[in-house]
Parts: structure tokens; sequence; C-alpha cells
């Protein structure tokens, strides 16, 4: 989709649809201005027809009695519950249905006089236009061929074209973790995964490095070997390294599970929604796209990505329940059920990329626990933390983009419950209690005391019966994280 800002009165532009916002219980649209009194006449009348509702539209023809060939009007709610959310999912709404009626092109007046930032305004137009047309039809022999139409942001701003093109990259980035996400588990084994790093390295200079199956055992790798070895797909263990920040700047750590199909080994999964099991590469997938988004931005911070990539299969040589394995870290995990694979590749993960990289911080993404599903629905992931600073940075970048998140506690208590009376650790807590947090508690052994935020995208990572409906997202993967994590980077000092 192509997007750019002009700065000319909204009265004089030529535009096949005229765009504009209108509050809830308010006669006026914003920034709209006098066009001519007849035309007024019936945009007051369709105002009070919606009423300013969320996500309600009217289109008018002003049979040539302005420059605009259509005026649209759309509502945002009421004023003191608008989010950038909010104009994102109307703005989805809109470019959905100038898309449909087949129009070319179309112009947003941005509103003015809000209590949101103009830039994140802008921002968030532009990533509910482009989301909200989102299709994955890869695989559809009759794909969509209705050309995307051009927007025009209706602005004086003189920071715009700016704030337009990274909101580009960033959304195009969203769009790149569905792509890959989306894809079905024997068109994307892990194999599949290490190439599709590779191809985004070498068009973004970055350095890629992926380890065979006979490297990762040899590396001590053992949770990765230990969860890939029933499959006959081998697994990878990804490495992307972004350095754009100064030679003794440490980088920030990004570490994405990515279990391209989980059966759920030995411990086999109910048949039943097995197929959404594609999305437990989600993790990884989000990984990638943060790694697009800040290269193409040309950010200027050292990033670190590491992404361990296994198939979880029950055959002969799988991994089984009660086994004990000995981790990246040195220590010894009891495997009380293989469909906790997860935490094992993460660990691994984690504690190689710690010891190699020295990373000032780490952030980690996995469709980890149904538990966390349980707690928090699917429209929040959780986060559990041992830094506090750390945690108000990612919960104010949250705030900002609308990927809400919620903190999960972590204290001895909680490490105490994956202690192994046989190992130094096992792979699952107290039965049902805490799901979400022992899963954590697992993985913090292998971070020690570096500032550290874990996500749990297990409800967020695509679109399920209970998620609530958004125009930007509407089926799939949804790209999760991505704009969280790359607006939390951009502001790295």
């Amino acid at each position: 989709m192509r997007i750019r800002a002009e700065s000319v009165l909204s009265g004089k532009k030529k535009t096949d649809v005229l765009c504009a916002f209108c509050f809830e219980d308010t006669n006026v649209a914003i920034g709209l201005g006098k066009l001519n009194k007849k035309i007024d006449q019936t945009i007051s009348q369709s105002i009070k027809e919606i009423n300013g509702k969320k996500g309600k539209i009217s289109i008018i023809h002003s049979h040539k009695e302005s420059p605009s060939e259509r005026v649209l009007i759309a509502g945002l709610g009421k004023k003191n519950k608008l989010t950038t959310d909010v104009i994102r999912d109307v703005t989805g709404v809109i470019t959905k249905k100038i898309h449909e009626l087949k129009i070319k092109e179309f112009s947003i007046i941005i509103p003015n006089k809000t209590p949101i930032d103009n830039n994140q305004i802008i921002s968030s137009i532009v990533e509910g236009a482009n989301l909200s047309l989102y299709e994955f039809d890869l695989f559809k022999k009759e794909k969509s061929n209705n050309k995307e139409p051009d927007l025009t942001l209706l602005t004086s701003d003189k920071n715009a074209q700016k704030i337009i093109k990274d909101s580009i990259i960033i959304s195009d980035a969203v769009k790149f973790t569905r792509d890959v996400a989306n894809l079905p588990p024997n068109e994307c084994p892990p194999m599949k995964l290490g190439e599709i790093a590779k191809k985004i390295a070498n068009e973004n200079k970055m350095k890629c490095t992926v380890f065979s199956k006979k490297e990762i055992k040899s590396k001590g790798l053992g949770g990765v070997t230990a969860v890939g070895q029933g499959s006959k797909n081998e697994p990878k263990f990804i490495i992307l390294e972004y350095r754009n920040g100064k030679n003794e700047q440490k980088p920030i750590l990004l570490v994405g599970k990515a279990v391209t199909f989980d059966t759920g080994g030995i411990s086999l999964k109910p048949g039943e929604k097995m197929d959404e099991m594609k999305f437990d590469k989600c993790g990884g997938c989000t990984v990638l796209g943060v790694m697009k988004a800040i290269s193409e931005l040309k950010l200027p911070i050292n990033v670190v990505a590491i992404i361990p990539s296994v198939e979880n299969m029950p055959s002969g040589d799988a991994f089984r329940p009660g086994d004990i394995i000995k981790l990246f870290n040195g220590k010894t995990a009891e495997i009380l059920n293989t469909d906790a694979e997860g935490r094992l590749i993460l660990a691994d993960g984690l504690s190689y990329g710690i010891k190699h990289y020295q990373p000032s911080s780490v952030m980690d993404f996995a469709t980890l626990t149904g538990a966390c599903i349980v707690a928090l629905g699917t429209n929040v992931a959780a986060i559990v933390s041992n830094n506090i600073k750390f945690t108000s940075k990612i919960k104010a970048a949250s705030i900002k983009t609308s990927e809400e998140v919620w903190e999960l506690p972590i204290n001895d208590d909680y490490m105490d419950m994956v202690k192994s009376k046989v190992a130094d650790i096992k792979n699952l807590g107290m039965g049902r209690a805490a799901g979400t947090i022992t899963a954590a508690a697992f993985l913090a052994n292998s971070v020690g005391n570096v500032p550290w935020v874990h996500f749990d995208i297990a409800g967020t990572a695509w679109i399920q019966p209970s998620t609530k409906s958004k125009s930007y997202n509407s089926h799939g993967a949804t790209g999760f994280g991505v704009r969280l994590v790359v607006n939390h980077l951009m502001n790295q000092k």
C-alpha cells in the first residue's frame, strides 16, 4: 500500500473519498471544515445517524458539490475513551470498506485537538490501513487480485512523511511475521526457517549462522537435541546478528521459541485443534519480524537474535517422560512431560546467548503455556521479569502500541516448584498450579542476573475463538509483539 502525507485544506483536496472522524454525541467531523451548504447539511445528517459510534461509517456522494467525489465519516466512540488502538481499528474498518468498493485512492484527515500525540495518531492510521488488508493466500489457486488503494494523509505535520515511512516498515514486518507463522508444517520445517533467516540477513546486512543437528549436539545444546531427536526434520539453531551501534555497546538479546509443529511428542496432545500447532513457532517468527524491522529502520543499536527451532514428534527416537537431559547451562533437567518442550529449547537459547554475547538485556518470546490463556485469555500476553526498570519500559511500549501485557510474579517459592528430586530441575511445576510462572521459573535458571523479560504469547499469537475482533487482525497469525518490541528498541538510549 502506498501512503503519503500532504499539507492541503480538506475542502480543496481532490480525491475519490475524503475521510474524517467524529466522536460520539457530537455534530461535527474533526478537521473537515465547511465544504458547501448543500453537502454540509448531508454530512451533518450522516453524523447524527451514526452518532459517532466506534467503527460506524457513513458514505456521502458529493455529486460534484466538492472536489472529493465522496465523503466518508467514521465514528471513534467517546472522546474520553480514545486510544491509539481505537484509531488503528477504525482506520482498518475504513480501509476495508474502500477496498471492498474497489476505490483506487482515498484520503484521511488527521484528527487534531485529541488527547493523543499527533505522531502516534499518524502511526496508528498507517498501521491500521496497512495491516487491515493482510491476506494469506499463498496456497490458494484463486488469489485476491484487487489492487490495494493508495492513501493520502492530510496533515501539516512536518515529520509526517518520516513517521509514515517508519510505520510502513514496522507494519510490513508484522505482515512478514504473519506470513512465516501461517506457513503449514509441511512447508516450514526447521530447515526452512533457517533459510528464511538467511534471506532476511542477506537483504539487510546482518550476519546469520545456522547450526546443524551435529553442531547442536557437539556444542552441548541438550534441550534442543532432545526435543528435536524424534523427527526426521532435523533441528536448527539460528543466530542473527545486527550490529549498528557502537563497538563497545553490549547487544540486546532476543530469543524466540520456534517449534515448527508440536504434537506434544510421546505426551501426545489431543487431536482437536492440533492443526493450530503450526503456530508453536510464533515466538521465533516474532523475533524474525523484529530483526527485519530494526535493520530496515537502521536503528543505532546492537541486537542478537537466537531462534532454536525443532519439530516435536513421537517416534522410536523421541525423548521420553522420565528422561534426564543436560542443558547448555550445565544443569540437568528431568522430563516429566514431553509437551513441555518449549522451555527446554528456550533455556538453551538463553544460556547460549548470554554466555557468548554478554547482552545488556534479554527478551524471550514463546507460545509457551495453555495456562497463560486460562489466566489472561487471548487478548493479553503474560510477562515475567527479574528487573522492575526493564519491565516498566516494556509496559510503556505496550501502552503505546496497544499490544497488551500483564506482569505475573516470580519469587523463590516458584523457583522451588521446578526443583527435581532426581535432577537439578524438572520441566513441570506443581501440576496445574501457576503453570505460566513455573515455566518462566524454569527459564530463570538460564538467565541469572541479566535484566530479562519473558513473553508468553500463547493466547495472542494467532486468532482464536475468544480473541476480540480487530479490523487489522482478522485471521491466522497476528504478529503479536513485533510493534511493541520495535517501539521499545526505537527508544533505547
